[in-house]
């Protein structure tokens, strides 16, 4: 089953019915701002001189936090690490997965073009600092 995208106001919407949003960008690029109360779960993490690397513990994290039906709204950067994550997330077995468009800086075309503005750009809630138990470090740590 294909995972549903929605757009950041969309995101936004399901956020103020409950919904939790997991940003699976690195760690250092979520601590430079990321949505308000968003979960750190990094689908890769930045490596010096290795670039990215896949998360090992990306699963156990995310399933030492939420369970299968947890209502859970999925970003990153610009949208592509958060559709792998959210499609591994579907194959899994979590049953209300969405994908945000544009991720939090904004989704752009092979030219630059911005084709989907991003959280950040479109002026939505944002934080520096993770809310008390959201941080990868916290989240890691109850890892079942």
């Amino acid at each position: 089953m294909a995972v549903k995208r929605v757009d950041p106001k969309e995101a936004a919407d399901l956020l103020a019915l409950g919904w939790s949003y997991v940003d699976v960008r690195s760690i250092p690029e979520y601590e430079q701002g990321h949505p308000s109360g968003a979960y750190n779960v990094p689908l890769m993490h930045a490596q010096p001189g290795r670039g990215m690397v896949a998360n090992p513990d990306f699963a156990a994290v995310m399933s030492g936090r939420f369970g299968l039906d947890d209502k859970l709204v999925v970003g990153c950067r610009s949208g592509a690490r958060s559709s792998r994550a959210a499609d591994q997330l579907a194959a899994a077995g979590y049953t209300n997965v969405v994908d945000m468009r544009g991720g939090f800086l904004g989704e752009m075309d092979p030219a630059g073009q911005v084709t989907c503005a991003g959280w950040q750009p479109r002026g939505l809630p944002v934080s520096r600092e993770p809310a008390a138990g959201r941080s990868y470090q916290d989240l890691r740590a109850k890892k079942s």
